[in-house]
């Protein structure tokens, strides 16, 4: 690699950028290992793409905000670095992808010349602080939570308590009650309140701590209902020391916060914060409340509306994209960018089409798509007719219609199947079958490529992550549907459930079920979660069950959406948080999942269902701890065998009886009460003994 040098104003980001290239230098002379070297380089924002030999940058951008320099600046980037594409997320960052390793100093220094930074994005650190894109004009918002927190992002990133993290720890700021940040799936969450005491207004925040999505999500406890705006810092960097001391280090996939919450419990969790207090470096933190400067406006001189091209769509538009700001005689405008994907080219000509009319400040969204605000009520005309030459006036923002999605395995390592694509297609349906679901925005649809949730399809009411099924001799794509998610308000909301496991063609089909049902039987304003549960999850298992008869399938079903050869599943090496994310882990979760289904079954007397479910639970929990020894079979009749001569013979895992045995009763019993619930006691011992070995492994 090419050496270069740099003067920047700020002398901590270069000496950054330069020791960056400096360990770049030593990893290339093999004086670095990878695993350190990962590290370094995700804690700089430079991420493993599933492509060999290059990489994903992910830009850092607090709560979201962009002035229109910055965006011009991150496309030259990209033009120049990448593949001339902005990935808005659901961080609200922006991702390019497709960069070399080599050139990612000279990039990230070409960035911070206009005070972007890379540091802190990906790894075992503190991520993005995100907060509602319309904090500052919210009509419902007790006060602005942005210069909060910017406060926290300026405190937090190249903090020493954060750079070391177990697992990366994540921070939002909510504008109002509505919660549009998602408290309650956060590390730690924020939504503002106000109080008066002895006459004097004071602001605070209900304080959410331990949420959590990926492969188990958990939603968070309430750690304070109002906790004084002075000391929100204070309670932060206590909760992070806290993490950074107990939290899991071995078991990476024990090692989120939330996990640490579910170990000790909150009270405990509360009292070692408290007792964390006398070692941290502010008892009391003011805020300064004008860290974000007033915007300049547009003046407006000389506008005046314009007549659009097509009136009825440009009253659509103002329908479901437009909302009026606190700030009398202002709107902000929502922009749906599809799959969150914005090519530079349109990225400028937007900067340059909205600047006459909008304030210099872009916000990225939490569904992948763009606010601008500060526009007037005869702006919104030439607004409208600048998206709508760029594809970007689709009606619908934040509807059923704007469907959420990560890449899956457009780039990331850890992508099971293609969310895009399937993303673009469930939208389709939407737009052509059910286009007055545009209006409709207590209906969420989210995606993931895998069960991790980047797509946060555990919060939707309807969400789908990538997986696979096994069909004969050949693998299909499929789609793991999850139903009853929700954002309740008030930092409170709900995971939703697994429910079935269908071909990943067939999701048109289940949006198809899913939609008419809840149409059909519905009672008047009764919301998707709240018929979810009167419904029970075993209707919508049986509603959908014939989605997954693998007896049926055709030949284009072994196709994933948006390819033309038959589907492989090729699981990566992921780096979400630094962590290696391995197939045996993978199916230990599955394992979990089905002894989860087993039960289920169970306990509403589907007997039948619940004895296979509990086979499937041995098979894989086998399956699980061979692979950690190398030894991977094609078939489960072999697993069994492997599993008897690897563990059983050798006396490493002792059973009741030989594993044979008691996994083939299957074949001996019929279907009755007596035997499920005996066939289950034996997987649950099963499950908790190789868990303990995976642990023992681990340790």
């Amino acid at each position: 690699m090419q050496s270069f040098r740099t003067e920047l104003e700020n002398p901590i980001v270069e000496k950054e950028i330069i020791d960056l290239e400096k360990k770049i230098r030593l990893f290339r002379d093999g004086k670095i290992d990878d695993d350190k070297f990962r590290s370094l380089r995700l804690a700089r924002g430079i991420y493993g793409q599933r492509q060999p030999g290059v990489q994903m940058v992910r830009i850092k951008l607090p709560f979201g905000q962009v002035t229109f320099k910055q965006l011009l600046k991150i496309s030259d980037i990209s033009d120049e670095y990448a593949i001339k594409n902005l990935h808005l997320t659901t961080r609200q960052d922006i991702q390019i992808h497709f960069v070399s390793l080599d050139r990612t100093p000279e990039l990230w220094a070409k960035l911070a010349e206009d005070d972007i930074t890379l540091r802190e994005a990906c790894g075992n650190t503190v991520r993005n602080v995100t907060a509602s894109p319309t904090a500052g004009i919210d009509r419902e918002e007790p006060f602005d939570v942005s210069p909060y927190a910017r406060e926290m992002f300026e405190y937090l990133v190249r903090n020493p308590i954060c750079q070391e993290l177990g697992r990366k720890f994540k921070i939002s700021f909510s504008s109002s009650e509505k919660d549009t940040a998602f408290a309650y799936i956060h590390d730690l969450g924020f939504v503002p309140r106000v109080r008066v005491v002895n006459g004097v207004e004071e602001r605070g925040f209900k304080v959410m701590i331990g949420g959590g999505l990926g492969a188990q999500p958990m939603m968070a406890y309430v750690a304070h209902e109002f906790l004084h705006e002075d000391q929100i810092i204070p309670f932060t960097e206590a909760t992070i020391r806290v993490f950074g001391r107990v939290g899991e280090r071995n078991n990476r996939n024990k090692a989120r916060f939330k996990f640490v919450i579910q170990k000790i419990g909150v009270d405990e969790a509360l009292r070692l914060i408290e007792e964390e207090r006398p070692s941290i470096k502010s008892k009391s933190y003011k805020i300064d409340r004008d860290k974000i400067k007033p915007l300049d406006l547009p003046d407006y001189e000389n506008v005046k509306a314009i007549e659009v091209a097509n009136p009825l769509a440009y009253e659509i538009w103002r329908k479901t994209n437009v909302f009026e700001q606190k700030q009398d005689g202002y709107f902000c405008v929502f922009v749906k960018v599809p799959t969150g994907d914005l090519s530079t080219a349109k990225a400028r000509i937007l900067v340059d089409g909205i600047r006459p009319y909008a304030a210099d400040e872009i916000r990225i969204t939490q569904n992948q798509g763009l606010m601008i605000k500060f526009v007037k009520e005869e702006g919104l005309s030439h607004v409208y007719e600048v998206l709508t030459k760029l594809d970007l006036a689709a009606p619908g923002f934040d509807s059923v219609a704007d469907i959420t999605t990560c890449p899956g395995t457009d780039t990331c390592n850890l992508g099971i199947s293609n969310s895009t694509e399937m993303a673009r297609v469930l939208e389709k349906v939407i737009l052509d079958e059910y286009a007055d679901l545009i209006y409709n925005r207590d209906l969420k649809i989210k995606i993931s490529g895998c069960m991790n949730s980047c797509g946060q399809h555990s919060l939707a009411h309807i969400g789908f992550h990538g997986s696979s099924l096994k069909a004969g001799k050949s693998v299909v794509p499929a789609a793991q549907i999850m139903l009853g998610g929700a954002s309740l308000g008030g930092g409170i909301g709900r995971a939703a459930e697994r429910v079935i496991k269908v071909p990943s063609k067939r999701v048109t089909k289940a949006l198809n079920y899913l939609i008419d049902d809840f149409k059909d039987n519905s009672v008047d304003s009764e919301l998707f979660h709240d018929y979810f549960d009167r419904q029970t999850k075993d209707y919508f298992y049986r509603l959908l069950k014939p989605l997954a008869d693998l007896t049926t399938l055709t030949e284009d079903e072994y196709v994933d959406w948006g390819h033309t050869v038959l589907y492989e599943p090729a699981i990566g090496v992921g780096e979400c948080a630094g962590v290696i994310i391995d197939l045996v882990a993978t199916l230990l979760f599955e394992t979990e999942e089905k002894l989860e289904w087993a039960n289920e079954s169970y306990e509403i007397g589907a007997w039948a269902d619940s004895i296979f479910h509990t086979y499937n639970v041995f098979i894989t929990g086998a399956k699980a701890l061979l692979l950690d020894k190398g030894v991977n079979n094609s078939t489960q009749v072999a697993t069994i065998k492997a599993f008897e001569e690897n563990f059983i013979e050798t006396g490493e895992i002792k059973l009741r009886d030989s594993f044979t045995n008691i996994i083939m009763q299957i074949k001996d019993n019929e279907p009755t009460q007596a035997f499920a619930a005996s066939y289950l006691k034996d997987a649950n011992e099963f499950y908790q003994i190789v868990s303990k070995v995976r642990e023992l492994a681990n340790s």
